[in-house]
């Protein structure tokens, strides 16, 4: 009876053994070797993407600021920040191919500090101490909160790895997990979009949510194409299967339709909010992409996946902290300002431009008729008379421009 059974028990213990193959255990010290080089190739590249930024933006300024005729792209500083984007971009781009995908996307926080960092260094307002530390309190806690953040979330992240070849990638696609997950996704991201295009639900929160829903895509397709070109470098040759770029072009639509959303979005959102929500919801849905996709935690104990957890709130703290100080952008007033007009009292409350109550007026922004005023600020009136018909059929001219004399 034993003899007959252990066939069969050797027959059950195979897919296991298979299975364990893939995933190599957290206490593996080449793991952490690899979760540390990943690491610290995404925040060198997100810094230096915050640099970049940072470039293109003084280039564009220091051109609106002077008499210089040339495009911002006939300019060293702007070719400097695109140089300098495009490595920054290589450099989260190979981070996925060392690290899990939950443990990169986390540390898009590094930007957000460095570019907080880089706003209080060359800021060019005239401010006292006591000023300084009211006004940036918020940005230093911020900065604070979301250092430790990243430390745990390094130090505690997850150390799962597999070699990303065709046939791993293959299997983690049709996996019932995924699967699963995948449907939920389109069903919420049809329902948003239905919201979004057809009731105008213009909410900041339905539009990153759409966003974060095309980046979880994104990050996924980005770790597979990322991890088979690193596998192919090292000389197995992975660039032959047809999953690769079914991969890549995924990558690629999922991108420019998450760049449009973002592009949407910040046609009627603040800066300021658009970077601390779609941090958090990104982040969210992007790490539960690669938990179910690429099961980031297995084997992971709960003392690490707690610890993983709390870093990300840390983290989800400190970026909002740091973005709610950032001043808000003040909107183009289209209408006359009340103080340009000479002779007009001042109708600001508290320095924010109001609109004057123009009783009988119809028209926006129109200046008031008022008798007391030099009738050069008196707009003219084309006052509206109705058409008589006459006996012979001769109709009067539907309006008459009244002629304003000049008072001497």
């Amino acid at each position: 009876m034993e003899g007959d059974n252990s066939p069969n028990l050797q027959l059950q213990q195979l897919p296991l053994a298979t299975a364990a193959v893939s995933v190599q255990p957290h206490t593996d010290s080449f793991s952490y070797k690899e979760n540390l080089i990943g690491a610290l190739l995404a925040i060198f590249g997100h810094l230096v993407i915050s640099i970049a930024l940072n470039l293109q933006k003084y280039s564009h300024i220091r051109l609106a600021g002077s008499k210089d005729p040339r495009a911002y792209f006939k300019t060293k500083t702007w070719w400097c920040g695109l140089f300098l984007l495009v490595l920054g971009e290589l450099g989260v781009f190979s981070s996925y191919a060392f690290a899990p995908l939950s443990l990169i996307v986390p540390l898009s926080a590094v930007s957000v500090i460095a570019s907080a960092i880089i706003g209080i260094i060359f800021i060019k307002e005239k401010w006292k101490p006591k000023d300084f530390l009211r006004r940036y309190v918020l940005s230093f806690v911020g900065c604070g909160l979301a250092i430790v953040g990243t430390y745990l979330l390094i130090t505690f992240g997850p150390n799962s790895h597999e070699k990303m070849t065709g046939e791993n990638i293959t299997r983690h696609l049709v996996s019932w997990p995924f699967l699963l997950y995948m449907l939920v996704e389109i069903i919420i991201f049809c329902l948003l979009l239905y919201f979004y295009k057809e009731k105008n639900a213009n909410y900041i929160v339905v539009i990153l949510l759409l966003v974060a829903l095309l980046g979880s895509m994104t990050v996924v397709t980005v770790k597979a194409v990322a991890g088979m070109i690193v596998v192919s470098i090292q000389g197995n040759l992975q660039l032959d299967y047809p999953i690769f770029y079914i991969m890549l072009v995924c990558m690629i639509a999922t991108a420019i339709f998450q760049a449009t959303f973002l592009a949407q979005a910040s046609q009627l959102y603040d800066s300021s909010q658009i970077a601390s929500i779609g941090y958090i919801l990104s982040t969210t849905v992007a790490v539960t992409a690669g938990a179910t996709f690429y099961l980031d935690f297995t084997g992971e104990d709960v003392l690490h996946i707690c610890m993983f957890a709390l870093g990300c709130l840390i983290a989800f703290l400190g970026v909002f902290l740091i973005t709610r100080n950032r001043k808000k952008s003040v909107p183009f007033e289209p209408y006359i300002s009340m103080d340009a007009m000479p002779g007009m009292q001042n109708m600001h409350d508290k320095g924010i431009a109001v609109q004057p109550d123009l009783k009988a007026s119809f028209s926006y922004g129109a200046l008031e008729n008022n008798d007391n005023m030099p009738e050069i600020y008196t707009p003219a009136t084309l006052p509206i008379v109705q058409e008589q018909h006459g006996s012979k059929g001769v109709s009067a001219p539907p309006y008459r421009v009244l002629e304003h004399s000049k008072k001497e």
